[in-house]
């Protein structure tokens, strides 16, 4: 490797290379095709190293970023990569997909002055880099120790506490009620922000550290968590489920033909390869005209993928607020614009048009912006009179989602508040209501980021081992 360049605040972030709006709106590829080395080394050495490096504290996994930072910038791309590793099972996944903006790259004190350090970008660099040369990570397992382990969900948090417990020696089984493993990862993030190939190597770590993944398993409905711990001599459960439960408007016109929840939408493109038919028999309606409805980063995800069907030839967002007060990320939001996705701002869904059963419209209601409101955006207020119909034969509905019952449902001893979320008898370490079974993530905090729902997976995993071995 070339020597280090000299740290220091003044060189400008490095941007990652991308591929062209017009070469990818119509593919699924990865649009950041990420650093170079050179890139990485130069980015890197902008790096203060602070003695008390605040960036580590908005890290929910606590990865030690100013030493993992130092060894790119010296050219030890396989060191920092297993420093990360060591608090980070899925850094090529966080790497492309963790909001770091509002995380360890909010507190970088470089940030005050410019642009703060691309923390994120060196981590997918670093875990690319390190899969790219095909070195094998050196997976040493504990001795057993004869405890069993439940993880139910196959998503960030529970792969997380699986690759943890599973370290610690413990036998560990994920029980998954999709076909494929990964949550979340799968089936709603689409392959043009995080490739398929990504998440399968990681799951292969796991696989590889002797973790057992049983699909199409859907605990609440095959067996009980009764079952699982009576039965079958699970030691402890961790509830991993997720929030996949969608969300919808409750207006007129919801129950049409061409109206999908995002998770839908995502789902049957992303895990089933709709936009695949006839190769995949998982076909969607032949859309021309799609409407997204909502602002966060599932509805741009939702947009950019309708934008890449063969059918599609005009994709908008509706918000009900402006452009300012839109919580998805600003880089999502540049791509969606660039690649040809249109915004419609302060307007708001009140029905939605039908003709022999088929969307054929969306009737909007022109906002306004009132006083700021708990969320600390302002709150959009509607015009009397304003109301229009705007064109569609598809739309998305993106407006987060809930908690699946199964689960709650089967275990009348778990306590669940009102929103349909375990409550937690002690967070510090994930441990619910019923002794023995543990949970994190979206079951527990509701929709939130993948690098968060690891965070509790971590938590979890040091909860459930401490529980086990007191009982060994």
């Amino acid at each position: 490797m070339t020597n280090p360049p000299k740290k220091g605040n003044r060189i400008p972030r490095q941007s990652a290379p991308e591929l062209s709006p017009e070469a990818r709106k119509k593919t699924f590829s990865e649009v950041s095709l990420g650093y170079t080395p050179a890139m990485a080394m130069l980015e890197a050495s902008r790096c203060l190293q602070c003695k008390k490096p605040k960036c580590v504290l908005g890290c929910p996994v606590h990865v030690r970023i100013p030493e993992f930072i130092r060894q790119v910038a010296e050219g030890k791309f396989l060191e920092a990569a297993r420093t990360i590793r060591e608090t980070n099972a899925l850094p090529a996944i966080t790497g492309r997909v963790c909001p770091q903006e509002d995380q360890c790259e909010k507190h970088c004190v470089i940030g005050l002055k410019g642009e703060p350090l691309a923390i994120g970008k060196l981590e997918r660099f670093v875990a690319d880099y390190e899969r790219e040369s095909g070195a094998e990570e050196d997976i040493q397992p504990a001795p057993p120790t004869d405890k069993k382990i439940a993880i139910i969900g196959a998503g960030p948090a529970g792969l997380t506490a699986a690759g943890d417990l599973a370290a610690l020696g413990h036998e560990v089984v994920i029980f998954e009620a999709l076909h494929q493993a990964g949550g979340v990862l799968f089936y709603g993030i689409p392959e043009f922000r995080l490739p398929r190939n990504i998440i399968e190597m990681e799951i292969d770590r796991l696989k590889k550290r002797g973790v057992t993944i049983k699909l199409d398993y859907v605990i609440g409905k095959i067996k009980s968590l009764d079952e699982l711990m009576i039965d079958d001599g699970f030691d402890a459960v961790f509830i991993a489920t997720g929030a996949g439960l969608p969300y919808f408007l409750g207006i007129p016109g919801e129950n049409l033909n061409g109206v999908y929840s995002a998770n839908e939408f995502l789902t049957r493109v992303n895990l089933m390869h709709a936009w695949e038919f006839p190769e995949f028999d998982t076909p969607l309606h032949a859309h021309q005209a799609i409407a997204v409805i909502g602002g966060g980063n599932t509805a741009l995800d939702a947009a950019r993928t309708a934008l890449r069907l063969p059918s599609a030839r005009r994709v908008s967002i509706i918000y009900r607020r402006s452009s300012e007060e839109m919580p998805a990320r600003h880089e999502e939001i540049r791509h969606a614009r660039e690649e040809g996705v249109a915004f419609r701002f302060l307007e708001r869904p009140v029905a939605i048009m039908g003709e022999n059963g088929w969307v054929k419209a969306v009737r909007c209601q022109k906002m306004q912006l009132g006083e700021p409101d708990a969320s600390g955006r302002r709150r959009p207020l509607p015009i009397a009179g304003s109301e229009f119909d705007f064109p569609a034969d598809a739309v998305v509905i993106a407006l987060g989602s809930g908690t699946n019952p199964l689960i709650a449902q089967d275990a009348k001893d778990l306590v669940i508040d009102p929103e349909g979320h375990i409550e937690l008898s002690d967070a510090d370490i994930q441990m619910t209501s019923k002794p023995g079974v543990f949970a994190g993530g979206d079951i527990v905090t509701g929709a939130a980021t993948v690098i968060s729902a690891m965070g509790a997976g971590k938590k979890a995993a040091r909860g459930i081992h401490d529980y086990v071995m007191r009982s060994a």
